[in-house]
């Protein structure tokens, strides 16, 4: 368990200091805004979904080194899905960081986004890592209001 922590934290670090996908892309046929009052993260989402698949995603914005690298791995992991995989994807995640140590998720099934099992030693991150998952998930809807993690 040692090396998954030390993979996590240089992960987190590399996408907090490198994150993929940064920028807005036009054309974005679906967005939305991310906010975590507790932490101060502030995500704008940028989708392009064409027949149910997410063609291309990106985001903008600030936060703590949780957010930004929950937000940098969602986007690569996302591309090329079908809508249906991004929200099966999300239910999976919410499990992974949600879940008691000891009931361990599949982490090979996670791929990329096994890393971020180490969150959920860290309660108050868990709204962290999360926030990107549901601001994609509003995206996919059209919601025309902010998500907050309050």
């Amino acid at each position: 368990m040692d090396e998954l922590r030390e993979l996590y934290q240089q992960v987190i670090l590399d996408h907090n200091k490198n994150p993929k996908n940064f920028g807005k892309i036009e054309p974005a046929n679906r967005s939305a805004e991310g906010y975590n009052p507790l932490c101060g993260d502030r995500i704008d989402l940028y989708l392009q979904v064409e027949d149910d698949v997410i063609k291309d995603i990106s985001f903008e914005g600030a936060g703590c080194a949780i957010s930004k690298a929950s937000t940098s791995v969602m986007t690569t992991v996302l591309k090329g899905k079908s809508t249906a995989e991004a929200e099966r994807l999300f239910r999976k995640f919410q499990k992974l960081i949600t879940s008691e140590p000891g009931a361990e998720p599949d982490l090979i099934e996670m791929g990329k986004l096994a890393i971020f099992c180490g969150v959920r030693e860290f309660p108050l991150r868990v709204k962290c890592a999360g926030l990107a998952w549901h601001t994609m998930l509003a995206a996919l809807k059209n919601e025309n209001k902010p998500v907050s993690t309050e």
